[in-house]
Parts: C-alpha cells; structure tokens; sequence
C-alpha cells in the first residue's frame, strides 16, 4: 500500500538557470512546494549545489522530500575554465555562449535520472533560459511550467512593446512613450527598456528557442503576489493564453534567522554583527544598496553611488562585489577612507549579503 501511495505522489523536477538571483527563488519554491507533500528533484551542478546544500539538508532533515541532483557541468567540452559552472563566476562576457551550450549538455543526464527515478515526474518547472527542457518535457509526456524571476508588470510591459509597433515611431533612445496593454498609464523611453531589446548576435538563436519552448509551456511561475501586481497578472494570463501562478515572495520560507542568514551563500558578514547594527537603527531608517552578482556598473558608478549614499544623510548598508575588477573600486574606498567617514552610520559589506535578513528588519526604510 505505500508502494502505491509512493507511485501517486506528485514528482516536480525543478530547473534554475544557473546564476544566484534565478537559483535562489528556485530552491525557495522547492521547500514551498515539498511542504505540501509532494517529491521535489532540484536539479542542479556540484559547485552551485554546495552553496545550497546546508539549506537543503536542513529542509530534509525536518521532513522535506527534496532531493539534490547533481549533474557534472561539462565546462571542458565547451571550452570554459573549470568550474565556471555559475554565470557569476563568467570571467568575461564573451564566454555566455559556450556557457549555454554547456548548459544544453545538461539534457541528457537530466533525462537519464528521470528515467531510472523508480518515482515518475509529475511536471518540470524550469527557468525560461533552459529551452531545452520543454523538448524533455514532451518525451515524458509531462507539463513543462516556465519559471520567470521578474514581475508580471515587467513580463506584461516587454510582451506589449515587442507585440506591438509602439516603437516605430519613437525617434529618439529618451524620447517617452506610452505601454501599451497595462492597467495604468506607464510613461517610459527606449534607453529604459531592459537588455532582451538589445540585439545580440552571438545569442540571438539561443533566444529564438527560448520564445518558442516558452510558446509551447503549460504556464507560468512568477515570483510574486497579485496584491503587488494591481491586474498585472490577469493581463499577463490573457496575453500569454496560459495560466499565470503568483506564488512569491518565495523567500517568506525563510522563517528563522538560519535560514535568512545562509540563504544563497555563506556570508561575508558575521550574523550577530549584521543583527545588532541593525538593532541599534531606528524604524524605516536604513537605505540598502546592493546590485546583485551580476552588476555590470563600472568602478567609476561604484564610487558615485556611495558617494551618493554617504551624502544622502541616512543611514545605509551598501553591499559591493569582491574581485580583482572591483580593484580601483577597493582602493579608493582605502584611500580615501571611506569606511572611517561612514563609520556610526553606514554598513558597508564586501561579497554577499545576508539579504533576505536585512531586508525582514524593521530598521529597512527601502531598497
């Protein structure tokens, strides 16, 4: 009997891109969805699951059904350095194709687990990046639901631009033109458009598939709440013709100061120290700065932005990057002191930032 109830209970593979801000809701998502019972298979490459694993053993050991697959990341074979097998770890742009293709490699060991797993898949639930999987999809005869880590009026507002002639007649990269499609009136200008506008040659057949397995998906996971979304995501549904899950804010699974603290990686700032500045701020005081791993500002956009933070007279938390490209970056805040001005007032953290527990403070006034 629990052999059959085994063979009932749903099995959902997830697919994160491999890059922090796509892997982190992702593993967020599986914890929600394995608390509802269900077998979760998160599939993923041996550098990248180590920055998780912590956080998963922790979600098994209090009952989860969450299993890591690791899959080897063919970096040789496209010709990437070793271990380059996160998008943050990219020495250059100019590696994203072979990056991909790595990725692409990555379909039929998936499909070799899935086949000897003695527990069928119910669905697959990937990030829009991987076309790949709608294909695996298919052979299983399963859903394959498209994970997108933006907002259903970020998703909305680049489906009715590109779907529509609007931009035809905008003369000018600054010149303001009306969103088609939305609830409300949305004023923006071509230099505002995110990088999906911009053409890129080296990549523009990855994102033909991209369009057409998204095309072919049951639906959509969006990591937010149609609260935030004012009709957002009823607009989305109708457009796309699919179904359209707000399940966010994922990172609401993180319950206790563990959880938050690790979450995505090990942290460059001792948990207690990050808490008691934290403490000793009044209510909806502090400023958070942080980019994300992938910012691509230059040093001299750096310094500005602190600059601009220390003259701001509020207090803040300014989180920078750590590597040999942020070297001027690091030595103009030695030379010119910068944590010594600040010092009372500002906290400045080097690498990764416990996130989610900064952001959960009352102390936080915006972001």
């Amino acid at each position: 009997m629990a052999s059959l109830a085994r063979q009932k209970q749903p099995h959902f593979v997830l697919i994160p891109l491999l890059a922090q801000g796509h892997m982190i809701p992702m593993v967020d998502m599986a914890r929600l969805i394995a608390e509802r019972g269900v077998m979760v298979s998160l599939v993923t490459t041996p550098y990248n699951a180590s920055r998780f694993e912590a956080t998963i053993s922790r979600a098994i050991k209090s009952g989860l059904q969450i299993v890591l697959v690791e899959i080897p990341f063919p970096c040789l074979e496209v010709g990437l350095p070793i271990e380059c097998e996160n998008l943050d770890m990219l020495p250059s742009r100019d590696l994203l194709r072979k990056f991909y293709k790595a990725l692409n490699l990555l379909q039929e060991p998936l499909e070799r687990y899935l086949n000897e797993h003695n527990l069928p898949p119910s669905c697959i639930i990937s990030d829009k990046a991987i076309s790949w999987t709608s294909k695996t999809a298919q052979k299983f005869n399963i859903p394959r639901i498209v994970f997108h880590g933006m907002c259903c009026f970020s998703l909305l507002s680049s489906h009715n631009v590109k779907s529509s002639d609007v931009l035809h007649s905008v003369t000018s990269d600054y010149e303001p033109f009306v969103v088609p499609g939305l609830p409300k009136r949305i004023e923006i200008t071509k230099a505002q458009l995110p990088g999906s506008f911009v053409s890129l040659p080296d990549l523009d057949d990855f994102r033909e598939k991209i369009q057409e397995a998204e095309s072919k998906s049951y639906g959509v996971v969006v990591n937010s709440f149609n609260e935030l979304e004012h009709g957002c995501s009823e607009e989305l549904e109708k457009v796309l013709g699919k179904k359209v899950w707000c399940i966010g804010p994922a990172s609401l699974c993180n319950r206790n100061n563990l959880d938050r603290f690790s979450r995505g990686n090990k942290a460059s700032i001792d948990e207690m120290q990050c808490l008691e500045w934290l403490h000793s701020m009044k209510p909806r005081s502090v400023i958070y700065a942080c980019l994300g791993s992938l910012c691509r500002l230059v040093p001299s956009q750096l310094i500005e932005l602190g600059l601009g933070l220390e003259a701001s007279g509020q207090p803040f938390i300014w989180v920078i990057k750590t590597s040999e490209k942020y070297s001027q970056l690091e030595k103009w805040l030695v030379e010119e002191r910068f944590e010594e001005r600040i010092k009372g007032r500002g906290l400045l953290i080097k690498g990764w930032a416990p996130q989610v527990l900064i952001l959960s403070s009352p102390a936080i006034a915006g972001f």
